[in-house]
């Protein structure tokens, strides 16, 4: 029985350690584990549902790896006016906002700030202000965010950043 057991193992190929592959299936690890200490008969074969990352690494079919999709932008609507393109950057701990776009969508009064913005040439500029709960639709989701408005030169292509507070929320 036990060589049965192994000529099935000898069958079985995998691109990743064994021992990951089991900690990656622990109803896998528990049936095996059952087999080796007696507890099961190896003719008491269940069937063992794999996830969809489990079966794939399994079988060997990783998805092809893709190249760079380049910048990653989405269409928004804040105040009335929509955004083909608002650039969601992971490495901004702010939302940004030009203050020519503030001052054209008319939304409200600006709050003081204590933040100071280091700019990607180390110099340290200060903000306009902070705008707080703006509404921000994407799609069919309105999502309140919280704008650093900046006296800076507007990028008609992408007019606005959403920076990690933005994409946590959303």
């Amino acid at each position: 029985q036990f060589s049965k057991f192994l000529d099935i193992l000898k069958q079985l190929y995998i691109n990743i350690p064994f021992t990951d592959a089991l900690t990656q299936m622990p109803s896998y690890a528990k049936f095996l584990k059952e087999i080796l200490s007696s507890k099961r008969k190896l003719e008491e074969v269940s069937v063992v549902k794999l996830t969809e990352k489990c079966s794939a690494i399994l079988q060997n079919k990783l998805p092809q790896k893709l190249g760079n999709p380049g910048t990653f932008t989405i269409p928004c609507t804040v105040g009335g006016t929509h955004f083909e393109k608002a650039l969601c950057d992971s490495g901004a701990s702010i939302n940004l906002m030009p203050f020519s776009i503030f001052r054209k969508l008319e939304l409200g009064e600006m709050k003081d700030t204590g933040v100071s913005l280091q700019l990607a040439d180390q110099s340290t500029k200060r903000p306009n202000g902070i705008i707080e709960n703006i509404l921000v639709r994407v799609d069919k989701f309105v999502f309140p965010v919280d704008f650093i408005v900046f006296e800076m030169e507007e990028n008609t292509e992408v007019p606005l950043i959403l920076g990690r507070p933005f994409l946590a929320t959303g």
